[in-house]
């Protein structure tokens, strides 16, 4: 890894107010950002040159910083979470741009996602999808059986942690040109469909779930695999092949 330095970058921010509202691209110059710094940090050095200025600040999301909570969510120069392939917004670092650059900053643009402000949109939908059935009903109280004492394959119980490794960014939809979230919601019915716990709500689920996705106004998959392509944490197309058996399957009960 090479030594840290200072770049000077130009940034192309999409600023809107609020949901009603028109928003556009501003410009804003920035010196002195350094290459050991992640994006989210730039952002951070961007707020308090503008707070220093009596200029409102940008809004993003962020929580973790860790690659783990998916809350940074950013379109960047035309990839959610930028250049890095597998990787989050905020795992991305300065040092892969180079001094002079114009790095367009935008939120996801999806009609399920509406903008909350700037780069801040209102992902919900996804919760009300994990709502409607990416759970699994157990009573937790009293004489409980210990997990480890059921029998999982371990090909199984690998392809349902692989699954749960989804962090629900939403880039499967920022990235898909139908706006699809069956990256997401395949990735949380394979999840449970796959071990032995999850099972006895598997057919509900699936169809709980298939249709609050449709209900919040997703588009359907047509097998382009830039959602795969784009996931931080490389989530498979085989888990919308398995939604799709799971779904035919409780559909024919």
């Amino acid at each position: 890894m090479s030594a840290a330095k200072n770049i000077n970058i130009t940034l192309k921010i999409w600023r809107q107010k609020n949901a009603k509202a028109k928003g556009q691209i501003e410009t804003y110059k920035l010196d002195n950002v350094s290459t050991a710094s992640s994006f989210l940090e730039m952002l951070d050095q961007l707020n308090e040159q503008l707070i220093n200025e009596k200029k409102e600040p940008v809004a993003f999301d962020h929580d973790c910083r860790e690659g783990i909570c998916g809350m940074c969510s950013l379109y960047i120069n035309g990839r959610a979470h930028g250049p890095d392939t597998g990787t989050t917004t905020c795992q991305l670092h300065m040092r892969k741009f180079n001094d002079g650059d114009t790095i367009y900053i935008e939120p996801w643009r999806s009609k399920a996602f509406p903008v909350v402000k700037d780069l801040v949109v209102d992902r919900s939908a996804f919760d009300r999808i994990q709502q409607a059935g990416g759970f699994v009903s157990v009573n937790t109280s009293g004489r409980t059986i210990d997990a480890n004492a059921i029998p999982v394959p371990k090909h199984d119980a690998d392809r349902a942690f692989e699954a749960a490794a989804c962090i629900g960014c939403g880039a499967c939809v920022a990235t898909c040109k139908n706006g699809s979230a069956m990256l997401f919601v395949g990735a949380k019915v394979s999840q449970y469909a796959l071990l032995p716990q999850g099972k006895v709500e598997a057919t509900q689920r699936v169809l709980n779930m298939v249709r609050q996705m449709d209900e919040e106004g997703f588009g359907n998959c047509t097998n382009t695999g830039a959602c795969e392509v784009e996931c931080p944490k490389g989530i498979s197309l085989e888990n919308i092949a398995r939604m799709n058996r799971e779904y035919l399957k409780a559909s024919l009960k």
